[in-house]
């Protein structure tokens, strides 16, 4: 079992009001455990800030499957980074638009190089780069 530490924060009751009404929207038992979110996602943002530091994420893309080349070409960029794609998904959203979910894994400037290329190319009506953690160093 981990050691746990208590501590206070002090806050005006208004932002405090708000944050309760939040927590309670998004369903946590307690503040605790929403303050222990709030950290790891600082800490997991502070993460993709280090270049060297392993990351994971996924890239997703909407776009027009018609538009001319534009499927060569996102498979060509992937293909030209495969050693950061963990696996990729392809759904049909219509006649035209397709979303394309690409997981990938390594070094956060790599990955982030990787996600604007793609998001990038000419054609592509929507993309988002969505950063995580692989676990190893949070609690």
């Amino acid at each position: 079992m981990t050691d746990l530490t208590r501590f206070g924060i002090s806050m005006d009751q208004r932002l405090l009001d708000q944050f309760d009404e939040l927590i309670g929207r998004k369903g946590y038992a307690n503040r605790s455990e929403a303050i222990r979110d709030l950290i790891r996602n600082t800490l997991v943002e502070d993460q993709w800030t280090k270049t060297d530091e392993e990351t994971v994420g996924t890239v997703t893309l909407v776009y027009d499957h018609h538009t001319r080349d534009l499927a060569d070409k996102l498979t060509e960029q992937q293909h030209d980074h495969h050693d950061l794609i963990i696996s990729t998904l392809h759904a049909h959203l219509d006649h035209r638009n397709c979303l394309e979910v690409v997981v990938v894994k390594g070094r956060a400037d790599q990955v982030r190089h990787m996600a604007d290329t793609l998001i990038g190319t000419k054609g592509v009506k929507h993309g988002k780069l969505v950063t995580t953690t692989t676990g190893r160093t949070l609690v």
